[in-house]
C-alpha cells in the first residue's frame, strides 16, 4: 500500500492540475476560489447553477478544462450547513475529496480561513488531510497483477488499477507551518487505524498468535514498552481459561502487554485497554457452519484496536500512562480441543462450565481483566471484542454495544463515539441476567440461551473486574465487513482507534 505524500503549501503555491475548492451556502465562491472562477469568465460559477450545486455538504461537482486557466479540473465542494463543521465532518470531507480526485498523480486542495481564525483553518486541514489519508488505505499486498474491470457484457475488459496513484496532495493553508503541526498529531491516530485494519485484513495463514505480537513487538521503535507472555509463563500465571480456548491448535498462545509511559508521573495509575484476539475462530469443537467462516479471520479486530490504540497513543506522544493488553489465540477442533462440558479455572479462581466452545471469546478476556486490574490497578478497563453476532441482530453494523458499570465512562465514551462518527449505544446490565448464566456444576457456564445473548457475554465478563470502572465494546458489527464510510472503504474499519483515542485526548490528558 503506498500512500501519498501530504504537502501544506501557502495559498500563494502553485496549484495542480486537478485542484480542489470549497464553496458555501448558495454556491458562493470566495478567495482563491473566486480568482480562479474569474479568470475562468465566471465558468466556475455556470457550471454549479447547471449542476443545481447549492453548496451544501456532501455536493461536489467538476469542471474540466475550464476556459483560460491551467489547471484541468477543478473540483468544488460544498460546506454550508447550518452549524460549523465539525472536526469529523471535516475528515470526512478529506475523505470523499480523495475518492472523487480518481488516479492522478497530483492534486491541490484550497482551505481558506474557515471562521476567519488561522489556527482553526490548520487544525480543519490537518483533519482533511486525515480523511484522506484513510480513504486512500488499500488492502493488495496479495495482488500480483490489478483486477479487470467487466466490459458490461459479463467479460473481462481491460485492466483496472484499484490501488490509487495519487502520489502527492498539496494542502492550500493561511498558515502552514500550523497545519503542519496539527497533523503531526494526527499522522500516527491514521496510522494507528489503518495498522489495525492491516491485522483485520490479513489471512490467518499469514497471522497468527506469534506473528501478531511479533507485529506488536514493532511499537517499541515508538516507545512502547513490550512484554510477550508465552505459554509456560501464562500456565504459571494461571491463565487456564485463555489457554483452554487455544488447546486444541498447533499454534501457541500469546499474550502482549504493551505499555506507554507518557505522563508526568510514572506511577500515576494507567488507563486500561484489553483485547479479544482470536486470529480464527472456526468455533471449535462447536464448529460454525462452513458459509462465511473465512470471515473469522477477523475475530481479533478489538485487539487489533488496541494494537493500533497503543500506536495512535506513542506516536503522538500521549501525556498519559497506558496500558495494552491483548490475548492472541486460534480457536480450533481437534484431538486436543475442549470440549462441551468441559469446566475450566480462571484466573480469578472462578470456575467456568464450557456448554458452547464458539463462545470463547468471554474465555480469553476473562483471564485478561482479572490480571489487568490485579497487576495494574488502573484507572478504568475497556476491553474491545467481537465477540456476539446477537449484537448485530440488536444494532446492526451502525453501532457497538456498550456495557458498562459506570455511568462517568459509559457517558465519556458515547461523546467520544459522536465526535469521531465511531458511534457506540448503550446496552443494559444487570443483576437479573445473571441466573441466565448460573451454572449446576461449576461457579458459571459461558452461554446463557437464545435470548439476550450480547448482554449475557457482558454479564459474564462483569463477574471479573471487581469494581473498577470498566466498559465493555462489542464491536462484532462494525470492525469487519462493515458499512462503507467517506473514510473507510476497506473490509476491515479499524473501528475503535479514533473512538479511545479521543477518550484519552478529550478526558484523561489533563491531569
Amino acid at each position: 500500500m503506498l500512500l501519498p505524500e501530504i504537502e501544506f503549501e501557502p495559498l500563494t503555491a502553485a496549484l495542480e492540475a486537478t485542484t480542489v475548492v470549497f464553496a458555501g451556502d448558495g454556491g458562493t465562491l470566495s478567495g482563491l476560489a473566486a480568482k480562479l472562477d474569474k479568470a475562468s469568465g465566471g465558468q466556475l460559477r455556470r457550471a454549479g447553477e447547471a449542476a443545481r450545486f447549492k453548496g451544501k455538504r456532501k455536493q461536489i461537482y467538476e469542471v474540466l478544462a475550464p476556459h483560460a486557466l491551467e489547471q484541468v479540473r477543478i473540483i468544488v465542494a460544498g460546506t454550508a450547513g447550518s452549524e460549523p463543521m465539525t472536526r469529523r465532518e471535516w475528515a470526512d470531507l478529506g475523505g470523499r475529496i480523495a475518492g472523487r480526485i480518481g488516479e492522478v498523480e497530483a492534486a491541490s486542495v484550497v482551505v481558506e480561513a474557515a471562521g476567519g481564525a488561522k489556527a482553526e483553518t490548520a487544525e480543519l486541514a490537518a483533519r482533511l488531510a486525515m480523511g484522506a489519508m484513510l480513504r486512500l488505505y488499500t488492502f493488495d499486498k496479495y495482488r500480483s497483477a490489478p483486477p479487470r474491470k467487466d466490459n458490461g457484457n459479463g467479460e473481462p475488459g481491460e485492466k483496472s488499477a484499484e490501488t490509487p496513484k495519487l502520489a502527492r496532495l498539496k494542502i492550500h493553508v493561511p498558515d502552514p507551518a500550523a497545519a503542519r503541526d496539527a497533523f503531526a498529531l494526527l499522522e500516527p491516530l491514521a496510522r494507528g487505524t489503518m495498522l489495525a485494519r492491516d491485522l483485520v485484513n490479513e489471512p490467518a495463514n499469514v497471522l497468527g498468535p506469534v506473528e501478531f505480537a511479533e507485529r506488536c513487538a514493532d511499537l517499541a521503535t515508538l516507545g512502547v514498552e513490550i512484554e510477550v507472555l508465552e505459554p509456560e509463563a501464562l500456565e504459571k500465571i494461571g491463565m487456564r481459561a485463555l489457554l483452554a480456548v487455544a488447546q486444541g491448535s498447533v499454534r501457541p498462545a500469546r499474550v502482549v502487554v504493551m505499555t506507554w509511559n507518557g505522563g508526568k508521573s510514572k506511577r500515576a495509575r494507567p488507563l486500561c485497554f484489553v483485547g479479544k484476539g482470536v486470529v480464527f475462530d472456526t468455533g471449535g469443537i462447536s464448529m460454525k457452519p462452513a458459509a462465511g467462516m473465512e470471515d473469522m479471520k477477523g475475530d481479533m479486530g478489538g485487539a487489533a484496536a488496541v494494537a493500533g490504540l497503543m500506536h495512535a497513543l506513542a506516536g503522538r506522544k500521549a501525556p498519559v500512562n497506558a496500558i495494552g493488553i491483548v490475548g492472541l489465540v486460534e480457536n480450533m477442533p481437534s484431538g486436543s480441543a475442549q470440549r462441551p462440558g468441559d469446566i475450566v479455572r480462571s484466573l480469578s479462581g472462578q470456575t467456568v462450565e464450557v456448554l458452547n466452545t464458539d463462545a470463547e471469546g468471554r474465555l480469553v478476556l476473562c483471564d485478561l481483566l482479572w490480571y489487568a486490574n490485579e497487576r495494574y490497578k488502573p484507572r478504568f478497563m475497556i476491553n474491545l471484542a467481537t465477540l456476539t453476532g446477537a449484537i448485530m441482530v440488536a444494532l446492526g453494523k451502525e453501532h457497538a454495544g456498550l456495557f458498562s458499570n459506570d455511568d462517568k465512562l459509559a457517558g465519556e465514551l458515547a461523546a467520544a463515539g459522536t465526535a469521531t462518527g465511531e458511534l457506540v449505544w448503550r446496552m443494559p446490565l444487570s443483576a437479573a441476567y445473571d441466573k441466565l448464566i448460573d451454572s449446576k456444576n461449576a461457579d458459571m457456564k459461558n452461554i446463557g440461551g437464545r435470548f439476550g445473548g450480547a448482554i449475557t457475554a457482558a454479564q459474564f465478563l462483569k463477574r471479573f473486574v471487581k469494581d473498577t470502572p470498566w466498559a465493555h465494546l462489542d464491536v462484532a458489527g462494525v470492525a469487519m465487513d462493515s458499512t462503507k464510510t467517506d473514510t473507510s472503504q476497506t473490509w476491515a474499519s479499524g473501528w475503535g482507534v479514533q473512538l479511545l483515542d479521543a477518550l484519552v485526548a478529550d478526558h484523561y490528558e489533563k491531569g
